[in-house]
């Protein structure tokens, strides 16, 4: 299905290049003033410096050469040369429509199957998710989700951490403590653990030695230390799993840093073999700075002088794994910023050693850290740092509070709804941000019940389920629309018309919050045509029959939205 845009560039470009302009400046977008008109295009700002006329000129010229059809109402210039199109009522509801009854929902699949890798969520073995996963995990998500909407293939891998000395730390103190005699291995257990023995190894270097040749036996494949780690492993996984499945977050590929790790020998090859490692203070290293560089870029160290992995060497060779495994055109890794010098080496280091091809982009999206309404990093009452599973009972504690006292809802259903307000309303928050932006979170914004958030947009999901469910007895799905009876109808149709557009440029500029902010125009617009239409009281059977067709579509739609945010609806409030 051709976007609006599309159609309308169309006609217009044919008038463009009738007067002997240039086709590329026949493209149409949406208007920026829909108060004004609903679509503009701006081409003869361009044209004017290119053929030395006026922009009113050439508008005028283009304008008297655009066919009117069964789609255009009109296109009119406006000084200084822009031209404004119209399209017509018939035209427009029955575009809606088709995007209603669209497989994809008015999404333009592509024409070039791409394959897109994306690296999100990234947690450790022996740790607790902590509130700075909440991020890379939602903003990960809802680009997978983005990229499969447009018909592309989206690979999710987690990125375990499992491997190195971290491993080699929890080993060590489980040694330390308990010997041969290992207690049976619990989630409370790893993440009790692995700090004590981290801060344990900075102030005792005979504990820090030991660490490290564990760390050696494991990636040996000591047979006793690699069955604990295999343990730890399956443990922290199944712990991760279940509070990522609360954020409806899930992963194709379960990968860690071990995987990657079984690729570095033929990494150092390949890096030998180009000359690419040069000796520096007894590491190994590959030079990746630049003449264009504006700031330091310190080489990459592929080997430490004491023999063990640099800490972007897996990195690399997980570019090299997924090469092998998926041959993607896209990597896109779901990272905070402070990891931004990180990825410009590891991306530099596996462009000169070619271990992709020129065409495949590495994308480092970098997203501001998760804050209080200090701005300050978002910390615990005691100052630590909050684990995510600890956020998450939080405000579904304070969605549950909201719902308590509505008698008329079960237990179970009750519970169930607070868990889903709560989700939504911490995902949204988030999400509506651009995700380069820090996110300030305040559970008093997040949970209101108007304005841009999770909570209203859940709220005119379930206005509309209760609309549609008082009129069991008609089968709404056969309805269709038949006319545009007011303004606010209007501006509601146009809002769903133009959501495959909207699509299109979140996929384009990886961003989310487009998604967000189309879902709220689309509340927003709907909340407008409900209290201006009694749709049903309305004694024109005609209009309410297109009035709840019309119901039908935006929840259809806004569900569509929240969906690709991972966020899940209810059907009361």
């Amino acid at each position: 299905m051709k976007l609006l845009t599309n159609l309308l560039s169309t006609i217009v470009t044919s008038a463009f290049t009738e007067c002997g302009y240039d086709a590329v400046l026949g493209q149409v977008a949406v208007s920026d003033r829909l108060d004004l008109c609903q679509f503009q295009c701006n081409g003869a700002f361009s044209g004017a410096k290119l053929y030395k006329k006026t922009p009113l000129a050439i508008a005028n010229e283009v304008v008297s050469r655009i066919q009117m059809n069964d789609m255009l109402e009109k296109a009119e210039v406006v000084p200084p040369g822009f031209i404004n199109i119209t399209i017509k009522d018939e035209f427009l509801f029955g575009y809606v429509e088709q995007v209603f009854r669209d497989e994809h929902k008015g999404i333009p699949q592509t024409e070039h199957p791409e394959t897109i890798v994306l690296d999100y969520g990234n947690p450790n073995v022996a740790k607790p998710l902590h509130v700075g996963h909440l991020r890379s995990a939602i903003i990960g998500e809802a680009l997978k989700r983005i990229i499969i909407s447009t018909g592309r293939t989206a690979i999710g891998d987690v990125h375990l951490g499992d491997w190195g000395l971290p491993m080699g730390l929890v080993l060590a103190e489980l040694e330390e403590r308990h010997g041969d005699h290992l207690p049976p291995l619990t989630v409370d257990l790893l993440n009790e653990i692995y700090p004590f023995a981290s801060k344990k190894s900075k102030a005792d270097g005979v504990f820090l030695e030991k660490a490290r040749k564990v760390t050696a036996k494991l990636q040996k494949g000591d047979v006793r230390y690699t069955k604990i780690w295999r343990e730890m492993v399956d443990i922290s996984i199944k712990d991760i799993r279940e509070t990522f499945g609360r954020l409806n977050v899930s992963f194709d590929h379960w990968y860690g840093e071990s995987d990657s790790s079984k690729y570095v020998p033929e990494l150092i090859k390949i890096l030998t073999d180009k000359n690419l490692l040069v000796q520096s203070e007894g590491a190994e290293v590959v030079n990746v700075a630049m003449e264009c560089d504006k700031a330091v870029i310190p080489p990459t160290i592929i080997v430490k002088s004491n023999g063990s992995e640099g800490y972007a060497t897996t990195d690399i060779a997980t570019i090299l794994q997924r090469q092998r495994d998926f041959k993607p055109d896209k990597i896109l890794y779901v990272v905070d910023f402070r990891q931004n010098l990180h990825f410009t080496q590891v991306f530099r280091t596996a462009r000169k050693a070619e271990l992709i091809p020129d065409s495949t982009e590495l994308a480092h999206l970098c997203f501001g850290t998760v804050n209080g309404r200090d701005g300050k990093p978002f910390k615990t009452r005691d100052g630590g740092v909050m684990q995510l599973s600890e956020l998450l009972d939080t405000v579904i504690s304070c969605s549950y509070d909201k719902l308590r006292f509505h008698e008329e809802i079960g237990e179970a259903d009750k519970k169930e709804t607070a868990k889903k307000i709560g989700i939504a309303a911490i995902k949204f928050g988030d999400l509506i941000n651009h995700y380069s932006k820090d996110c300030i979170f305040d559970m008093e914004k997040f949970m209101a019940a108007e304005g841009k958030t999770g909570v209203y947009l859940l709220y005119m999901v379930a206005r509309i389920h209760s609309i549609l469910k008082k009129v069991e007895d008609i089968d709404v799905t056969s309805l269709h629309l038949n006319g545009i009876y007011s303004n606010t109808e209007r501006e509601l149709m146009i809002k769903l018309a133009l959501s495959g557009y909207v699509f299109i440029n979140a996929y384009n500029e990886n961003a989310p919050n487009m998604i967000c902010e189309s879902a709220y125009q689309i509340a927003v617009a709907f909340s407008r045509f409900y209290h201006e239409n009694h749709i049903l009281s309305e004694k024109d059977e005609q209009k309410k029959s297109s009035w709840l067709a019309l119901c039908l579509i935006t929840k259809d739609i806004l569900r569509m939205h929240l969906d690709t945010l991972a966020i899940d609806t209810v059907e009361f409030m």
